[in-house]
Order: structure tokens, then sequence, then C-alpha cells
């Protein structure tokens, strides 16, 4: 008896579907829209850093660069030696200051001065001179100056408010002066800067001490 051969079933060809127009385009402009997103957020990127640089230029440039005039200022003054006579035929005084000198610099550089000279004033007549030499206020910081000045009527003595001005018991003078020099900001801009100082100093004569003084 023959054996059966086995039955042999032939494969069947599946042809392959062609893909519509929607599909085949689907891919390139997934992928275009893919960059077009990249492109976009690069651009957002690099305004963000435009504007953060800019804050930054900004900020330097009102803070760091930006040069302030140094405040120079009388700190503080005491009364040494006096004498005076309210005499209406010869009036005079005569005393020493003791006295301490204020140049606050605010700026992100350090300030140069040079030699100046601060003048004590009675109603417009100098009395009195001290000297300041040249120096140097440090960045962000104060630098103090003591002077020690002797004061006297010699220029005033025949002025006719003296005598009735000592024998009130007050003596009202006026201090002022400037510096000139320059801010240095990172070794590199110099800018020109003079404070000034003007103040008003009354002394009590009778007790040998100041009884107030103010600056503008």
């Amino acid at each position: 008896m023959a054996a059966n051969d086995p039955e042999v079933h032939p494969m069947e060809l599946t042809e392959a579907q062609p893909k519509t127009d929607v599909e085949s385009a689907s891919t390139p402009s997934e992928e275009l829209r893919r960059r077009k997103n990249k492109r976009m957020k690069c651009l957002g990127c690099v305004a963000v850093l435009a504007i953060l640089l800019t804050a930054i230029i900004l900020s330097f440039a009102l803070t760091v660069m930006h040069v302030k005039n140094p405040k120079f200022r009388l700190s503080s003054i005491e009364v040494e030696d006096l004498s005076f006579s309210p005499s209406a035929t010869s009036p005079s005084f005569s005393l020493k200051l003791e006295a301490e000198l204020a140049i606050k610099n605010t700026n992100f550089g350090h300030y140069n001065y040079e030699n100046s000279n601060i003048t004590f004033a009675y109603r417009g007549t100098k009395v009195g001179e001290a000297l300041i030499s040249k120096g140097r206020a440090n960045t962000r910081s104060t630098k103090e100056i003591e002077i020690t000045v002797d004061v006297n009527s010699s220029n005033v003595s025949s002025d006719s408010n003296l005598a009735g001005d000592l024998d009130s018991g007050i003596l009202s003078l006026n201090s002022y002066g400037d510096l000139s020099g320059k801010v240095h900001l990172l070794e590199v801009f110099k800018k020109k800067k003079s404070p000034q100082m003007n103040c008003t100093i009354n002394i009590d004569l009778v007790n040998k001490e100041i009884q107030v003084w103010n600056c503008n």
C-alpha cells in the first residue's frame, strides 16, 4: 500500500499595500515640526540669556560704575586752651580746636585726594586754618583725619560786632573747605570729584566747650 504523500499547500503571497499619501507625508511633517520646536526653544533660550545679560550690565552700570561725590564732614570737635576778653575797647579771643574730619567714600573704587586747607572764619573773616595732607579713602569706607587748629581774633579785632558776641558768651564760627581728587574704578577709569564741607560751630565761652555744630 503506497504511503500517502503529504498534502502541500502553496504559500499565499500577500501583496504589500501601498502607503497612502497621508501616511507617506506624516513622517516628514512631524520631523519638520520637531525641528521647528527645537529652533523655537533655542531662540527662547537666547532671548532669556540676552535679557539676563542686559539686566546684569544695567545693574553693573547703575551700581559699580555710578560714581558719587564722597561726603566730607566734621565728625567731632573739642575746645582746648580757650581765653577771651569782651572788653569794649579791645575785645579778643584765642583758642585751640581739636577736630576730626571724615571722608565717606561710598563708591566701588578708592578716592585719592590732594593737599587741601580747612578754614575757620568769624563773620566771613579767616581766624584759623588747618592743613589736610593728601591721602586716600578706600573703597566703600570712611577715612578719618585728625586736625589741630589755632584760632584767634587778630584779624577781626576791629570788628564792631566782636565785643557784643563775646559778651553774649557764645562765639559762632564757620568752618569750610573742599577736596580735589579722583575716584579710581577697576584701576582703569578715573572720575574727578570735589566734595565740600561747610559747618557752623557755636562755642560756649564760659564753659569752654562746643555748644553745637552743624554741617551742610
